[in-house]
């Protein structure tokens, strides 16, 4: 954490030697205190009581005005360095590829950014704060008790062989409890994130009873664990209080025998329960503090391996290909997923000139869309290559490939913004023609301008308030908006009746005849003008050819056509 502390490292040493003069104030108290008792009170002498009093008050302020500096300094260093992990770590997981944000969900990562962060903020400020401030106190105190009288000491001396065996096996105890604790949350927070967005199939499917009780369950597996922490701790203070008044009996009966001997004054006997009293009760603070420590320990743990996690895809270093914009080629690819043995794509080779429409048919699971995820590197290749503009895709820095691609995916994912920052959201500096054009050739401007606020309308989360094929309309403009050369629209029209989407492709073709053109889809019709239809079996490439082609080579082709044929005529 180091790196994260040294920016604030003045704010700590300042809080540390706030905390400092604030301790030094509340050991003076007691001194202060025996001299108004045994040369003010049992000598009858007012004046210095006053005096001594007004000096206490002094001391009291002056502490008060240290404590406030301190927290302000403590706090300060702790919310900043917080802030900092929350910004690096988002900023890790953006960078994140697919493979790495799917071994974590969603409820993993909004915990860690947001509830592990607190608990190291926690943890920092307890460090700066409560950590120093019983440090000194038990050695202020222990000091002062020696100073005054050796047996006082040794009377708080002797309980500690029985309290820090207790307090050592409390905090072996909890500490893995900690780490389970986060987990736990993690999947609270995963359950209510998949709740949340499937609320319509929940309620589609009347599964409303059978949620709560999951809900109940990952609750209670976390309360059960607080729970745990809490009475744990709860046996702890309640013994250490004992203890704390065992010793204070032991002082009062040594000290008055002390006393009667004329060895010690009542003063004396007074600041030394006062003394042993701030030592064990800030050895019961230490151990609250231990509890933040460990915990925000645990949490830096979590979060240290997502800021620590290495790339998966490396950052090539070129900005630009060789040959003319747009070309897209595989040569010999196969993938397979992690942890999988059976290939998803096998031996996978084709060519895209630029300006060129390749489509994209299979049936499902047949790797189309793992296909086209190849070309802006989403995943890397098991085995061959794939080639943009005649360089390897591995070479390019990952922000120039993905800057040459514009993608629409058939599950569009929209922002709860306006329709015109939705559609801009690749190109935010776009000019209000260009949203509208790119609106228009998506055949999404019809329906954007019947609403009421037309391009200022905001969008649902996840546009909800929209209907799938607004959703698509309004993805595909977003794609057309960017200043790209591929166009990948994976199975993207799939809501669009065939009358929009040929208007779509129409305007497209006229709009941007350069632009190179992937088209994934399930209908023949979709992709029968394409200048190449590529025909996916288990991940396999079965024939490639225009629709001409494959109409009078490939049986698997046929039957997709004339089975779909047959469908849009009983239509």
């Amino acid at each position: 954490m180091w790196r994260y502390i040294k920016p604030y490292l003045l704010y700590g040493i300042l809080a540390v030697l706030l905390m400092t003069g604030e301790v030094t104030c509340d050991l003076l108290q007691p001194r202060l205190m025996t001299d108004i008792v045994d040369r003010g009170v049992l000598g009858m002498d007012t004046p210095l009581i006053l005096r001594l009093g007004a000096v206490m008050i002094g001391v009291a302020l002056l502490g008060l005005v240290c404590g406030s500096l301190n927290g302000l300094f403590a706090q300060t260093a702790s919310q900043r360095i917080g802030n900092d992990i929350r910004k690096d770590a988002l900023r890790r997981i953006l960078h994140f590829s697919f493979a790495q944000t799917e071994r974590y969900s969603t409820g993993a990562l909004v915990t860690r950014v947001t509830s592990d962060v607190t608990q190291i903020q926690h943890m920092c400020m307890m460090t700066v704060r409560g950590l120093i401030r019983t440090g000194v106190q038990i050695v202020g105190s222990l000091f002062f008790l020696t100073l005054m009288d050796g047996k006082f000491a040794l009377i708080v001396l002797g309980a500690l062989p029985i309290l820090l065996p207790a307090i050592f096996w409390t905090l072996r105890h909890v500490s893995p409890l900690f780490t389970r604790m986060q987990e736990e949350l993690d999947g609270l927070n995963s359950l209510l994130s998949e709740d949340l967005t499937g609320i319509r199939i929940i309620k589609a499917c009347v599964r409303e009873a059978g949620e709560k009780l999951r809900f109940s369950e990952a609750n209670r597996k976390l309360t059960d664990t607080q729970l745990h922490v809490l009475l744990v701790f709860a046996l702890l203070s309640p013994a250490t209080n004992a203890l704390m008044y065992v010793v204070i009996t032991l002082l009062l009966l040594v000290g008055g025998s002390e006393v009667a001997a004329g060895a010690a004054t009542p003063g004396q006997v007074m600041a030394a329960v006062t003394y042993a009293t701030q030592l064990l009760n800030s050895i019961l603070r230490l151990v609250i503090m231990f509890q933040n420590i460990s915990r925000g320990a645990a949490s830096w743990k979590r979060m240290r391996s997502v800021l620590s996690e290495p790339e998966d895809l490396a950052d090539g270093g070129r900005d630009e290909g060789t040959q003319q914009r747009g070309s897209v080629e595989f040569r010999h690819v196969t993938f397979r997923w992690k942890g999988d043995g059976t290939p998803a794509l096998s031996d996978i080779s084709f060519s895209a000139a630029a300006g060129e429409t390749i489509g994209i048919m299979g049936a499902t699971g047949s790797g189309k869309s793992t296909l086209v995820s190849l070309i802006p590197r989403f995943y890397d290749v098991t085995e061959g290559s794939v080639l943009v503009d005649g360089i390897d895709v591995r070479e390019y820095k990952k922000e120039a490939l993905r800057g040459k691609i514009a993608v629409a995916l058939q599950k569009s994912e929209l922002f709860g913004r306006t329709i015109r920052e939705n559609i801009a959201w690749g190109a935010p500096e776009a000019s209000a023609e260009a949203i509208a054009a790119a609106a228009g050739a998506a055949q999404a401007d019809g329906f954007i301008n019947e609403t009421p606020d037309g391009y200022e309308t905001v969008v649902a989360e996840r546009g909800n308030s929209l209907s799938g094929g607004q959703k698509q309309r309004i993805a595909v403009a977003r794609a057309l908006l960017k200043d790209a050369e591929i166009l990948i629209l994976d199975d993207a029209t799939s809501a669009l009746d065939l009358a929009t989407e040929a208007a779509l492709y129409e305007a497209v073709e006229r709009e941007r005849p350069d632009l190179t053109r992937i088209i994934v889809a399930q209908r023949a019709a979709s992709v029968r003008h394409a200048d190449r239809i590529l025909l996916l079996e288990e991940g396999r490439l079965a024939a490639c050819g225009t629709h001409e082609e494959l109409m009078a080579r490939s049986e698997a082709y046929r039957e997709i056509v004339s089975l779909q044929t047959g469908e849009e005529a009983g239509a």
